[in-house]
């Protein structure tokens, strides 16, 4: 069941509720008031005729029937007896006994001066009626007609009514549930026209004010998230084809100039240590384009556990005065760090490590003197601060709001051997790691790459 209706049955069924609940109310009170109107009447003339035939002498039981015979406002069928203290009749209209009045009654009456019954169709009360020398108990009854007529008649317009009100808030409701939707339907419409190919088109959000404008807003918002991803991917795909097709380009047209002729063993140990250099530079590549896929991973924090940062800061330095035995990486630790769980980090090993290698590798390669300075402090609010300066080509105010974005490389390092991955690794690394990177730099003035890290702990890893 689609909205509209869910929301036009649920319209109706409360407003059909509330109807009920005011009918069967209006004709409760109604009810009751015509009763106890209908009892003070019947009790009235109980009263008025009783008067007459106790304390006027003139008036006899056979004239008060006669006149009460041709009394206007009797009540319909109207039947009434007069008991004297030894519930003898005194006075009765009732000539076919309809009306059965017990002792029962008869002493309820005389205790609590007045008592109401009924009995078939007939409405009855009796009350205690005295004078200077005797009690009386007074029985009237009547059949209340035109009260019953009236109340029926009542009945019937309310169902009526209510029909008409269920049908006419049917109609009512359908036609404003389906303009009220029609904004969402609108924008069911537009969402269906948009696709992979069409990700730069936006939803009308309306008005700006109320919750379908800010749904549509929110999903432009996604939209505009999903367009930036899709794009970034496409340049991602074409730039690391870029990079994997050179050195298969450049590793082909090597082993095909070997295979045209034979050529002194020396050459070809020279063509075998091009290629290995190329393969290398391959491999680089590939494994940070799968370390960028895994630090891309939402829920990359799965594998992670408790490390060292001093530790993690050595074993990098380690690996890459390996591959560049002429890099100098210079490791200062904060005097002012007495404590060392205060260093515990809550890290995958090799992804950080290998943020921080990308960091030294970059510090070092892009200075004439290949090298970096890294100092570990602490900051405020429980972080571990990691600073690498180095006297490197700096970067330009034009390449900053770019460094961060893969495979892109700054115009005074194209004469410097990278691929553009690294800043883009590391900046993932360590925002997947929930950290923060900054770095400030002028070209020929250096930089300094400034690392803060959330200090982990058993109870919290993650703070």
């Amino acid at each position: 069941m689609n909205i509209r209706n869910k929301l036009i049955i649920l319209f109706v069924s409360i407003v059909a509720l509330i109807s009920i609940i005011t009918s069967l109310a209006i004709y409760f009170f109604a009810s009751d008031y015509r009763q106890d109107e209908f009892y003070r009447r019947l009790e009235n003339k109980g009263r008025i005729t009783a008067k007459l035939l106790i304390e006027v002498d003139e008036v006899s039981d056979a004239l008060l029937k006669k006149i009460e015979k041709d009394n206007p406002i009797n009540l319909y069928n109207e039947k009434m007896i007069i008991y004297d203290f030894n519930n003898k009749v005194l006075y009765s209209s009732d000539e076919e006994s309809i009306i059965k009045v017990d002792k029962g009654i008869l002493d309820k009456a005389r205790h609590e001066g007045l008592v109401r019954f009924q009995q078939n169709d007939y409405e009855s009360v009796g009350f205690l009626y005295t004078d200077k020398y005797d009690r009386f108990v007074v029985i009237v009854a009547a059949i209340d007609i035109y009260g019953l007529t009236a109340l029926k008649d009542l009945q019937t317009i309310m169902i009526v009514v209510f029909v008409a009100s269920i049908i006419i808030i049917l109609i009512s409701g359908y036609l404003y549930v389906g303009n009220a939707l029609k904004p969402i339907s609108k924008v069911i419409r537009e969402v269906d026209d948009i696709s992979a190919t069409s990700l730069y088109r936006r939803v009308d959000e309306g008005n700006g004010n109320d919750e379908i404008s800010r749904l549509a807003h929110t999903f432009n918002s996604m939209l505009g998230r999903l367009e930036t991803a899709f794009t970034t991917q496409k340049l991602f795909i074409a730039n690391a084809s870029h990079e994997l097709r050179n050195p298969l380009t450049a590793i082909l047209g090597q082993i095909d100039v070997c295979l045209l002729s034979e050529r002194p063993p020396q050459e070809y140990q020279e063509v075998l240590k091009s290629l290995r250099e190329d393969i290398t530079n391959l491999n680089i590549v590939s494994n940070r384009l799968l370390l960028l896929t895994q630090a891309s991973i939402e829920d990359s924090e799965k594998g992670f556990t408790i490390q060292r940062s001093d530790q993690l800061l050595w074993e990098a330095k380690s690996e890459l005065n390996e591959l560049h035995p002429d890099y100098l990486i210079s490791i200062e630790l904060d005097s002012l760090i007495d404590d060392g769980s205060r260093l515990n980090v809550f890290a995958d090993e090799q992804l950080l490590k290998s943020a921080l290698v990308n960091i030294m590798d970059n510090g070092c390669k892009y200075s004439s003197d290949h090298k970096v300075n890294v100092r570990l402090s602490h900051g405020s609010d429980n972080k571990i601060i990691l600073q690498f300066k180095d006297n490197g080509v700096g970067i330009s105010d034009e390449d900053k709001p770019h460094i961060f974005e893969p495979f892109y490389r700054g115009k005074n390092a194209k004469n410097i051997k990278g691929n553009g991955i690294g800043l883009s690794l590391v900046y993932r690394i360590i925002r997947s790691h929930r950290g923060k990177i900054e770095i400030n730099s002028s070209v020929k003035s250096g930089t300094n790459v400034t690392v803060t890290l959330p200090i982990a702990n058993h109870k919290h890893p993650a703070v």
